[in-house]
């Protein structure tokens, strides 16, 4: 138990701080395109933090099978580095045992790794859509920028000149509507008035945008003939003016609901997430040899060898997955064969490292 205890703690710690690593990596790219489109006006920078939560699953189904492989490599190095598995040996410790020690915290991650793909990514992926839709498809005031010209969704464009002291009325609104082509009105109208604000009703959730003192001019290209509108105040909804976007990829879809698809591509996309905690399960057979090192060598010997061989092993999944999905694989047959093919080779690696003992 005293080994289990040190072994376990010395891959877990090791594991979380390259984890950590790479998620900071990630979630710092993620963020500054987020930041950019939020610069850019298509969505408030207060809904940044939910973007960024809601993509977490998503990262850590792909981060920690990684981290994972990484940690066994770099802490069962350091034993060998300090001859710790020597040690071991002398005391009995095999090959076997030692790969048994190394399940459990294998069994941890691929929870971890099955919660995220089966579960909390798909819903996280649909919540992040839904939030950014939502935010598109009306217009708040506080993602308009004085000076610039921003869409809002369902070929609306908005300019105002500035703000307010305090922030909520608008001064010198413009704002362009395009002709919606699934309507027999084809006119594409401007309206420009000299102060707006933005309601929101109570008892429905609706919003609107309020203009006064202006103009609202309706063209239709190709015509001579135009619309002329003064008024004191127009009201223009908002929010619900826009036909919601259907959210109903694959990506969205329930582990559920994929299972009882037919569909090649609702196939791939299941056995991509099925296959996900499998993938540690493999990972851990590959890296407990791999990790073995010679203490002239250093711990990080191995480190890019094993690399390349988990580059190759996520780029056969991705193959298969686009294979299955285009058609050219059958589902029946699916990733399977690839797992298959790394299970087989971490064996073989597990069964030449119990020849040679792990001197």
């Amino acid at each position: 138990m005293i080994l289990f205890r040190y072994l376990t703690r010395e891959v877990l710690l090791t594991m979380s701080a390259v984890a950590g690593i790479l998620m900071l990596v990630i979630m710092g790219s993620r963020f500054i395109r987020y930041f950019a489109s939020a610069a850019e006006g298509d969505f408030p920078v207060t809904i940044l933090g939910s973007l960024m939560f809601y993509h977490l699953p998503g990262f850590l189904e792909l981060i920690l099978p990684l981290a994972f492989f990484l940690g066994i490599l770099l802490a069962y190095g350091q034993l060998y580095m300090n001859s710790e598995i020597t040690v071991m040996v002398a005391c009995g410790m095999s090959p076997t045992r030692l790969l048994r020690v190394t399940l459990l915290p294998a069994s941890i991650v691929a929870v971890m790794v099955g919660l995220c793909s089966l579960w909390l990514t798909p819903a996280g992926a649909l919540l992040n859509e839904a939030t950014i839709e939502e935010q598109q498809s009306r217009l708040d005031v506080s993602v308009l920028a004085p000076g610039r010209f921003q869409s809002f969704g369902s070929g609306r464009t908005a300019y105002i000149s500035d703000f307010s002291s305090d922030g909520t009325e608008m001064q010198e609104v413009l704002v362009h509507e395009q002709a919606d082509p699934d309507s027999d009105n084809t006119h594409s109208y401007v309206t420009r008035a000299r102060t707006g604000h933005q309601e929101t009703r109570v008892e429905t959730g609706s919003r609107f945008l309020i203009l006064e003192e202006g103009e609202r001019y309706g063209v239709t290209p190709g015509r001579r003939e135009a619309e002329r509108l003064t008024f004191e105040r127009y009201t223009l909804r908002l929010g619900l003016s826009r036909n919601r976007q259907e959210l109903d990829s694959l990506e969205f879809a329930t582990t559920a609901e994929l299972w009882n698809d037919a569909d090649p591509r609702a196939q791939a996309q299941f056995q991509w997430r099925a296959g996900l905690p499998l993938m540690v399960f493999i990972l851990a057979l590959l890296a407990q040899p791999l990790s073995r090192v010679n203490p002239r060598q250093g711990r990080f010997a191995k480190l890019l060898p094993a690399v390349f061989l988990y580059v190759a092993y996520l780029s056969l999944l991705l193959a298969a997955v686009d294979a299955i999905g285009g058609g050219s694989l059958p589902s029946a047959v699916g990733v399977w064969p690839v797992h298959g093919l790394f299970l087989v080779l971490g064996g073989l690696l597990i069964w030449r490292s119990q020849r040679k003992g792990m001197r």
